[in-house]
Formats: structure tokens, C-alpha cells, sequence
């Protein structure tokens, strides 16, 4: 959230948009009425024990609504509690998370119930800044847990409610920009109803989510179309502005399934890197001048210590992550020589592939498991980021 500003000043900025206090009431009770009776059925709604709105709000940061309900549910079978999550491995819970993608989300939930339990007295504080100091707690993720579960005025401005903003007062300039998104929170907290701050940040999101969507909104069955000045001046997807977005940079991958006897080498990553804490089938970028077959056996013996035979090429796998690409070359590989040693991962493993499912590991290196099990081996796959 940004910095605090005047009330002389966030009033400067309403009146310039023309927000005066009876549109404010017109816009709650239109929004309000219409979400009595055109609320989600969603796991996490009526839900007000704090631990379980920070899951569910946690899990539905940059993923959508209907890839996150199965996730929920499984993750409160496993961890129903803020204790039974602090008092588990991260191991154990990057692997229900596994296929739910941006894993610092899980690493950082886990280390916040940690926190919780250790400063908090295992509950989660209902105080704003106690909640940014937590990791993986933003502005939005605070603003949620305390509107849902505390009952307090907080705003929220995730992707849906910046567009239906965007929309109902034409907001044109860059979403990314300081100011942009100053006038946007200023905006959001100006039109919360006291004391049902909870319901209305609600129907916020499932406006955006099923009515005023990115394409195509559906302008005539919206509550708020007789004063959205997007659509009343006839061009509502013109708003939020939209970010020319940058090619991204792609890099070739050398990965090792590498074979000793019926056994397989997997390696795991370190905890404060790009999917820090899974497992995955060793190898690296490949340098320039380098053959894939030379990266992966320079990566190999740079990361473990040992020495091996490349065979055949498996499988290639394309992967988009968010600021880059890969394509990973998957080759059968041949232990020769040397004991195994973390020299550029967090650990490592002997393992035969029945095993492998005991292990969380990315979607990508999912995709190389199910070839193994001969679903598709050899074939090229493409896998993207959710």
C-alpha cells in the first residue's frame, strides 16, 4: 500500500474524479444488493477463522479461482491448522502445493506460521503491521484477512477490483505507476461501507471475475453500468491501461536422468531459489559454445562431484515462466564415477522411479516422470506457467 497521504490530499483526488459521497453510497448499495444474490459458492466464503481466509488468499494470488479450490481443500486436509502447518516439514509442504506454482508462496506461508506460532502466541495478529511484517503479506493479502476475518474497513485491490476501478471512473494511465496506484487504493477505500467492509471487498472481486472481465465484459448486467464512465463512454476495455509487454529471454536447459543400476540421481534446490525446495532431475544452462551434451556434463560435476556418460536425447520440454523461458533438453544418462556431493544443491538422492512421487518436484520435471512411466517418451512437450 502506499505511503500515507493526507485526507486533504485523497479528497483533492476524489473530487477531481468526481466522486462525491451520494455516487459513493449509490455505487455500495447497488454492489451489495446485487451480490445477495449473485455471490460465489466458493470453499473459503463465510469462512472467518483468520488462518484458513490466509490460505485461501495466499493460493489465489496471481492463480485462478477454479485450479485453487481442489488445492485449498487438500492443503486444510493436511494442515487444518496454523500449528499443524508450522509443525510441518517444508518438504511435506511444498509437496501438496505441488502443480499450484509460485512456490514462494508456500515457503513463505510456511515460515510465516513459524513466525505466528513463535511471536503471535499462534494467532494470527488482527493488527496491519503486524501483518505486513510477515512474509509473503502484502498490502492486498493484509486488506483481505483483515476485512474477511477481523471485520475492520481495509480495502483490497487485487487484478479484478484495479479493473472494475479502472472502469467505473476511466483511469487510463499506467497501472504500474506510484501514482496510478495510489489514486486506485484511495479509490478503494473511499467507496468501503463501514462496518460491511468484508461483503463489499467480496463483491468487488466477483464483479471483476464474472462481469466486468478483461474481454468482453458483460456490460448490461452490470449493477454499476448507469454511472461506470467506461461504459458510458462506449469503450469500457480501454481501461485499465494496457502495458506493452516485453519479449522475454529464452535459455536452453541440459537435465540428467541419470542411471545407476535401476536407481536415479535426483537433486533438490536450494530454498532461496527459483522453485527453492524441489526436487528435480540435475543439470543447468547451457554457455555459449557449449554443446548440451558439454553443459550437462560441466553442470553435473559442478553441482555433484561426479562423473557421466550422456546417452539419448529423451524428451525436450518448454516451460514459460514468469520473466523467461526454457526449453529443456532431457538426455538418459550414465553414472561413471564419484560419491554424489551438494556442492551446487541443497541435497541429493539414489532413488528408483517408483519412488519418485514421494517427492515434490515442478510441473516441467512432472512431465519427465510421466514419460519415464512411458507416457509420451520421447515426444516433445510444452508446458506452461500458470
Amino acid at each position: 500500500m502506499p505511503r500515507a497521504r493526507s485526507s486533504k490530499d485523497n479528497q483533492t483526488d476524489l473530487l477531481q474524479m468526481g466522486v462525491s459521497e451520494p455516487l459513493r453510497r449509490q455505487i455500495r448499495d447497488r454492489l451489495l444488493a446485487w451480490s445477495h444474490t449473485h455471490r460465489r459458492d466458493l470453499p473459503w466464503r463465510g469462512e472467518r477463522d483468520p488462518y484458513r481466509i490466509w490460505v485461501s488468499e495466499v493460493m489465489l494470488q496471481q492463480t485462478q479461482v477454479e485450479t485453487v479450490i481442489p488445492y485449498y481443500l487438500r492443503f486444510l486436509s493436511q494442515f487444518p491448522t496454523l500449528h499443524s502447518l508450522a509443525e510441518a516439514d517444508l518438504d511435506e509442504v511444498l509437496k501438496v502445493w505441488e502443480g499450484l506454482g509460485y512456490y514462494a508462496r508456500a515457503r513463505n506461508l510456511h515460515q510465516a506460521a513459524r513466525q505466528v506460532m513463535e511471536h503471535h502466541s499462534g494467532q494470527l495478529p488482527a493488527d496491519r503491521g503486524a501483518l505486513l511484517a510477515l512474509p509473503g503479506i502484502g498490502a492486498y493479502t493484509a486488506g483481505a484477512i483483515l476485512s474477511l476475518a477481523f471485520g475492520r474497513d481495509a480495502a483490497v485491490l487485487d487484478g479484478n477490483v484495479r479493473r472494475v476501478l479502472s472502469r467505473l471512473f476511466t483511469i487510463d494511465s499506467d497501472p504500474r505507476s506510484a501514482a496510478t496506484r495510489r489514486k486506485l487504493w484511495n479509490l478503494a477505500e473511499a467507496l468501503l461501507p463501514p462496518g460491511q467492509a468484508g461483503p463489499f471487498n467480496e463483491a468487488l472481486m466477483d464483479l471483476g471475475a464474472t462481469v466486468c472481465t478483461p474481454r468482453d465484459p458483460h456490460c448490461t448486467d452490470c449493477p454499476l453500468s448507469e454511472g461506470c464512465q467506461g461504459y458510458q463512454g462506449g469503450d469500457p476495455e480501454r481501461y485499465p491501461a494496457r502495458v506493452q509487454r516485453r519479449s522475454l529471454p529464452h535459455y536452453d536447459v541440459a537435465a540428467g536422468v541419470i542411471w545407476r543400476g535401476d536407481e536415479l540421481l535426483i537433486s533438490k534446490r536450494y530454498t532461496d531459489d527459483l522453485l527453492g525446495g524441489l526436487w528435480e532431475f540435475p543439470g543447468g544452462t547451457r554457455e555459449s559454445g557449449e554443446t548440451l551434451e558439454e553443459c550437462l556434463v560441466r553442470e553435473i560435476r559442478e553441482e555433484l562431484g561426479i562423473e557421466i556418460a550422456v546417452g539419448d536425447l529423451m524428451m525436450a520440454v518448454r516451460h514459460a515462466y514468469t520473466h523467461f523461458r526454457v526449453t529443456i533438453h532431457v538426455f538418459h544418462c550414465c553414472y561413471l564415477s564419484g560419491e554424489p556431493q551438494a556442492l551446487g544443491c541443497a541435497d541429493w538422492r539414489w532413488v528408483r522411479p517408483g519412488e519418485l512421487d514421494d517427492f515434490a518436484f515442478p510441473a516441467a520435471d512432472r512431465r519427465i516422470i510421466t514419460a519415464l512411466r512411458g507416457n509420451g517418451k520421447g515426444k516433445d512437450h510444452t508446458e506452461k506457467k500458470r
